[in-house]
């Protein structure tokens, strides 16, 4: 399939710079797979949509303050955003990074981030990225990440240096029950859950399981082939326990719906299903690029934001509902306003 087949419009204005007030107040579109009118609600009416015996599995990785801002011996000022410690260092001081631009990044080029933390570039790594060794004086290196670093939003929310939302971003660009460190972008999906509407949730009798995916720069990658079978995702760090195997398990012998909060949840099911829906625990790394025509396994229903065009985002949502049925339902949420992307309004498709 083309690649152009997977545009819209979009306004710059429906972009949301900023979360709404209130993590579940944002607005939620309800799209059924297989027919009928959209409608709309609110986050905090989940409840209303998914019910006893269903289960959400949400993914709990924790997003880094990943981007830092560093200067060179001659002053020129470079962004860095760490992607992922490299395994051939054993005391986990290396990283694999982008950097805003490769000039004078040479091996023992040193760059000032803040007194007593610096950085060394020691070679490339492959994707265009740069191989850069950690130094702190004081404290450890995941000290110094949380004392210097910002949150990495993506690029379309807006922050200039010294804006009051960087702060903001600290708190709500994480989800409420992020535990295990390591992701450089947030799973958005999740970024409407607080922990009272969990509760409310598992009291209708709706189960939560959680896996981990480690969200990388190659999910939110533009699909920049012609045809989007010729795209290719970069793997990503996952941990699927097997009380989330279990899970999952349970709900299908129930009859009950096992609810995917956000693509990266998908990719990490799917990946791991088997033909009779059953997914088998683990970890490693995982690829996984869902386009039309993938027999879902293990997801019945998906919990999403709304997507750049011709990103593998929203080519995962149309392989799961039908590319027109959903860039139908783009169109009615550009004609109603709904908010877009990382910050923005959520769909839920079922």
């Amino acid at each position: 399939m083309r690649t152009e087949e997977f545009d819209y419009d979009l306004p710059d204005g429906l972009i949301a710079q900023e979360p709404a007030p209130r993590r579940d107040a944002a607005r939620l579109m309800l799209l059924e797979r297989h027919g009928g009118e959209v409608d709309e609600t609110t986050f905090d009416r989940l409840g209303d949509h998914v019910g006893p015996g269903d289960l959400l599995v949400l993914n709990d990785t924790r997003v880094m303050p990943a981007r830092l801002y560093a200067r060179k011996p001659g002053g020129g000022r470079v962004e860095i955003l760490l992607v992922e410690r490299d395994a051939a260092d054993a005391g986990g001081r290396t990283w694999r990074c982008m950097v805003s631009t490769g000039r004078g990044l040479r091996p023992g080029a040193r760059l000032w981030i803040a007194d007593g933390f610096e950085a060394e570039p020691v070679g490339e790594a492959p994707g265009g990225r740069f191989l850069l060794r950690f130094e702190c004086a004081a404290g450890s290196f995941d000290e110094a990440i949380e004392r210097h670093g910002v949150m990495p939003v993506p690029p379309y929310v807006r922050r200039d240096a010294g804006d009051p939302r960087l702060e903001l971003d600290r708190e709500r660009y994480q989800t409420v029950y992020a535990r295990a460190t390591g992701a450089i972008a947030a799973p958005t999906a999740g970024l409407h859950f607080t922990d009272g509407l969990l509760e409310r949730l598992a009291r209708r009798g709706v189960r939560a399981a959680r896996l981990t995916l480690h969200v990388g720069p190659g999910t939110f990658q533009p699909v920049r082939a012609g045809r989007i079978e010729d795209h290719r995702l970069e793997s990503e760090a996952y941990r699927l326990p097997g009380a989330t195997a279990d899970a999952i398990h349970a709900c299908r012998r129930a009859g009950g719906r096992v609810v995917a909060v956000g693509t990266t949840v998908t990719r990490v099911l799917e990946a791991l299903g088997a033909a009779d829906g059953a997914v088998r625990a683990g970890e490693g790394r995982c690829a996984l690029y869902i386009t039309p025509g993938h027999r879902f396994r293990v997801v019945d229903a998906l919990i999403t934001n709304f997507h750049l065009p011709r990103s593998s985002l929203i080519i995962l949502v149309a392989a799961f509902a039908g590319r027109e049925r959903v860039l139908a339902a783009y169109r009615e949420a550009v004609r109603r306003r709904f908010r877009f992307h990382s910050y923005g309004d959520a769909m839920l498709v079922r």
